[in-house]
């Protein structure tokens, strides 16, 4: 088997050699690869840096910092003109770049004979605002760019809430919400359970919404369609909410469907709070389609997340429509545990003690023990290049990781707490106002 390019480094340099061994131990890693290619770089191999930039785009095409580090390593800072150019990079020797051709750009050409025209300085001023004027704007037409939603955008996702960690509760809620009526069709039609359906889920960032929107799909074996506002809006009036009308369309055509609204609060925003006129009809498109005015929704699931649900529109929590909701917390003891595991077990790791982790980050996001991990990899990373001898990531750079990090959920339950306590509750929140109390903050 041929050597890897991090094996081939013949570079003498105690930096080059921590940094190649490091590689060798986690080759997957991208982040420490593009800083050996850059070390490499400096010190003059280009064809090794340029090496390790081509292994990283081949595990992961769309990294664009490799592509434009390739760049930079076969151009150079200033690339040669005229005769400066016998020894410049032959580009056809390389790959074309991914993505489409980009045609060479056409000065607009003026009349071949017009009196009129005003110039100055040579420059056709009334050519070029002819070419302005009569850029059109594009009215929406179906098939003429290809629609807002079509058959790729729908994804197969393999997860299930078996890879879910800990969360005991919001599982069983999800199960009676969505799979226990999909599993039993008998006594679904004896109870006349329908299988359509609306779930918000709620609560601080980084806490695992998107997660277990695909691990729903997952266990249901259903298509998945994730939606953000930047899918859905439009910059011309009407075509925001031939957007929602198409995304419940291809949803009901490939049903068993779950549609993802993630951030629902920039999408289904309060009408009396949208300043956007735009917001305010894609808020009424999703009310029509979430009763499905037009057709059944059967088999069509909408599953949203917010951090602030209490800025969404109260038409979309009626009953019929987003009429259920979950409260995601921060993850407890067991997801924890399950989280430090899922980021530690690509790195080069020894002694590891899960239940100390867990026992040290209550009240950390998903995000948060991610960010740990990263910091106690950085750790053992630096530590090995200023000592030339790569080791292993061990417990006191995780026990770093967590002294330099801080729970990111404090602001969000502090604004939950005014709500709760101040704002006026339906009782959407009561979930909420009873985690409060238990962790005394209410």
């Amino acid at each position: 088997m041929d050597a890897t390019p991090a094996e081939r480094t013949p570079v003498d340099d105690p930096l080059i050699d921590a940094l190649r061994r490091a590689v060798e131990a986690a080759p997957d890693d991208i982040e420490l690869r593009l800083h050996l290619a850059a070390q490499l770089l400096e010190r003059g191999e280009t064809d090794r840096a340029i090496a390790e930039a081509s292994t990283v785009l081949s595990r992961s095409p769309d990294e664009i910092r490799a592509r434009e580090f390739m760049t930079r390593a076969l151009v150079g800072p200033t690339p040669p003109t005229g005769a400066e150019s016998a020894h410049a990079v032959d580009a056809s020797a390389f790959p074309p770049p991914v993505g489409p051709p980009i045609a060479p750009a056409t000065p607009p050409t003026a009349p071949a004979s017009n009196p009129d025209a005003h110039t100055t300085g040579g420059f056709d001023w009334t050519a070029a605002e002819n070419e302005v004027h009569h850029i059109a704007r594009p009215a929406f037409v179906d098939g003429a760019d290809g629609p807002a939603f079509d058959e790729h955008d729908l994804q197969r996702p393999t997860t299930t809430l078996a890879d879910v960690g800990g969360m005991r509760e919001v599982k069983e809620r999800l199960n009676a919400a969505f799979l226990a009526p999909l599993r039993n069709p008998e006594l679904r039609a004896l109870y006349g359970k329908s299988l359509r359906g609306g779930l918000l889920m709620y609560g601080p960032p980084g806490c695992g919404k998107t997660f277990l929107a695909r691990a729903i799909a997952g266990e249901l074996g259903a298509s998945f369609l994730t939606v953000g506002i930047s899918d859905i809006l439009d910059q011309y009036t009407g075509n925001s909410e031939h957007n929602v009308r198409e995304l419940f369309q291809l949803a009901r055509r490939d049903a068993p469907t779950v549609i993802f609204l993630d951030e629902l609060d920039a999408l289904g925003q309060r009408r009396s709070l949208a300043r956007h006129s735009g917001l305010r009809g894609v808020v009424v498109a999703l009310l029509e389609e979430l009763d499905g005015v037009a057709s059944q929704n059967e088999g069509v699931f909408v599953l949203a997340a917010t951090n602030q649900p209490w800025d969404i529109d109260p038409a979309l929590r009626r009953p019929g429509r987003l009429d259920r909701t979950v409260l995601v917390l921060p993850p407890d003891d067991e997801a924890r545990r399950a989280i430090f595991r899922h980021h530690l077990a690509r790195r080069p790791v020894e002694g590891v003690d899960l239940a100390e982790l867990a026992r040290n980050t209550e009240g950390y996001s998903g995000a948060d023990i991610a960010y740990v991990c990263e910091m106690a990899s950085e750790n053992a990373l630096l530590d090995s290049a200023r000592s030339g001898s790569v080791r292993l990531i061990g417990m006191d750079d995780l026990r770093h990781g967590i002294a330099q990090t801080n729970p990111s959920t404090g602001p969000w339950l502090e604004s939950a707490r005014n709500v709760v306590r101040f704002g006026e509750d339906d009782g959407t929140f009561a979930q909420l106002r009873e985690y409060l109390q238990s962790v005394h903050r209410l």
